[in-house]
């Protein structure tokens, strides 16, 4: 039996020198580069250097190493071409059987403050690359790993082969489709570091070179998770795809713990809950449906805060989306079950074990956990037709720059109670009018085309749910341009007002609240969400 040979070169030394142990183990010949090979030659493994084989020495500063025929030959060749083998033969070339490589860290580099035009460039791996896409091409006769995550099914596998250790067919599909993921992700990473250099960058030597927020050529990759019955309505498909690093604590995240698989529908407005409810300090239920937030509160326990939520909209929310910001726990359960609320997604932090069992009858419920972060995505994605838009996360903290423009200024509870409608004002969909008191919304207007329409389905909601509007406070996402909404919420009983501000008819709005006898507070910052 012809011997096996590896060639291993990674800048992810997690697991290699056992991984490598293993191999030469099974009889598997060991070749490897620079720091790999120094490191596996001081754990006493026998190693050949890749330059033994070329007959070159690693040269400038090691961008030249495994750039040679008797490496791409021994990756490329097929071992079912005569002419292939012939060729080997003739040249004195060995096949390469299984390559482990991982690639320069250019994400990591480039991501230090201090990081240098240079140090990017030094960054940039070539061989490793270039022989990854040969493997890969060449999968149905070379193995290729790129992951330590992968280590133990390779050597499960070849185990298994006894004194003829050898991949699964399957296998090494599987490993050469993650091959050209990787590299492709990782041009994409150099596209969108190099196209955001200000220009005259490469000019400045040494210097920390200036990059716009935004790239030239923008390169996005994301994995698929799973496909979906139909998208929003059943004539249409849809699967979800996860970005390869998703910001810590964002929906892609989760844990389904029970229920039916997920929908189209049942992602977007969980995605819209959650990022709501991380608004909040407190315990805090969101309830969502169709994309908007029907009742949000906080309270002194989880449990109050759901009572309190429910309360603003009882009809929007069955069938609705429900988040928390504390572990759900059976007192919550128990109270939606006692409502006979029909909940299509809970996600929370964590699900107590007693909750779990609570909502186990309740087999098409989607319980899902995710883990808590107040980070938000960094870019937000709309899809237009043949483009797409990107824009930076609506996170802005105006907490200490409202700007009291009345006559009456607003007590204490007054400023929390605007404060916090003014949080629930961002997560609802343009034009938005939220009724707020003592940390509960009263009544939503979301998504009319006027602000004066918002205003009145604000109110009648909150007729329909029996809830007094009397000194409730009030946001609207955008400036008043007119009297007449703030007329509209006044009447529905509003006591004070916060907006952004920024119309022309400012001051006549805040002639009208004075007129009103009410406090208005500007925020001077917008919070459209279309």
């Amino acid at each position: 039996m012809t011997q096996l040979t590896a060639l291993l070169s990674v800048s992810d030394k997690t697991g290699i020198v056992e991984f490598a142990r293993s191999l030469h183990a099974l009889g598997i010949k060991l070749l490897s580069t620079g720091g790999t090979a120094k490191l596996l030659a001081e754990h006493k493994l026998p190693v050949t250097e890749v330059s033994e084989i070329t007959g070159f020495p690693e040269m400038l500063d090691g961008r030249v190493k495994t750039l040679h025929p008797r490496v791409h030959g021994g990756l490329l060749a097929r071992r079912d071409v005569p002419e292939h083998m012939a060729a080997l033969k003739e040249h004195g070339i060995n096949t390469i059987d299984l390559l482990v490589i991982n690639l320069y860290p250019f994400a990591k580099a480039t991501a230090k403050a201090d990081c240098t035009l240079e140090d990017a460039i030094e960054n940039i791996d070539i061989g490793g690359p270039a022989m990854l896409r040969a493997a890969a091409k060449n999968w149905q006769d070379v193995g290729v790993v790129i992951e330590p995550s992968d280590y133990p099914q390779v050597l499960s596998e070849l185990k298994a082969g006894g004194p003829n250790p050898q991949l699964q067919r399957a296998t090494k599909f599987m490993l050469a489709k993650k091959v050209f993921a990787h590299t492709a992700a990782y041009d994409g990473m150099i596209t969108n570091y190099l196209t955001a250099l200000e220009p005259g960058s490469e000019e400045h030597g040494l210097e920390v070179p200036q990059r716009a927020e935004y790239p030239e050529v923008f390169s996005l990759q994301l994995h698929k998770v799973q496909g979906m019955r139909y998208g929003e309505n059943p004539h249409q498909s849809a699967a979800f795809y996860r970005e390869a690093q998703p910001v810590a604590g964002t929906l892609s995240q989760w844990t389904q713990i029970q229920g039916k698989e997920l929908s189209y529908n049942n992602i977007a407005d969980a995605d819209a809950a959650w990022e709501c409810v991380k608004a909040f300090e407190q315990p805090a239920c969101v309830i969502v449906k169709h994309a908007n937030p029907c009742g949000v509160a906080v309270g002194a326990t989880l449990l109050e805060a759901y009572q309190k939520a429910l309360k603003t909209d009882p009809t929007s929310a069955f069938g609705g989306i429900m988040a928390f910001n504390r572990p759900l726990d059976a007192d919550v359960v128990e109270a939606i079950n006692a409502n006979k609320q029909f909940v299509e997604v809970a996600l929370a932090p964590a699900i107590t074990p007693a909750a779990r069992a609570a909502y186990a009858s309740k087999t098409n419920v989607r319980l899902l956990e995710v883990p808590l972060s107040k980070l938000s995505n960094a870019l937000e994605f709309k899809r237009v037709g043949g483009g797409m838009l990107l824009q930076s996360a609506d996170t802005v903290d105006i907490v200490g720059d409202v700007k009291v423009v009345t006559q009456l200024q607003p007590t204490a509870q007054q400023m929390q109670d605007m404060l916090f409608a003014w949080t629930v004002a961002r997560f609802v969909k343009s034009n938005a009018i939220v009724f707020c008191k003592d940390g509960m919304t009263m009544g939503v207007g979301a998504g009319q085309m006027s602000r004066l329409d918002s205003a009145r389905i604000a109110s009648i909601k909150a007729q329909a749910a029996n809830l007094s509007l009397e000194g409730t406070a009030v946001a609207s996402d955008a400036f008043f341009p007119f009297r007449d909404g703030l007329d509209v919420v006044v009447d529905a009983g509003a006591t004070c007002v916060i907006h952004p501000g920024g119309s022309m008819r400012d001051d006549e709005v805040i002639a009208a609240a004075n007129e009103r006898g009410i406090a208005m507070v500007l925020t001077g910052t917008r919070h459209f969400r279309h």
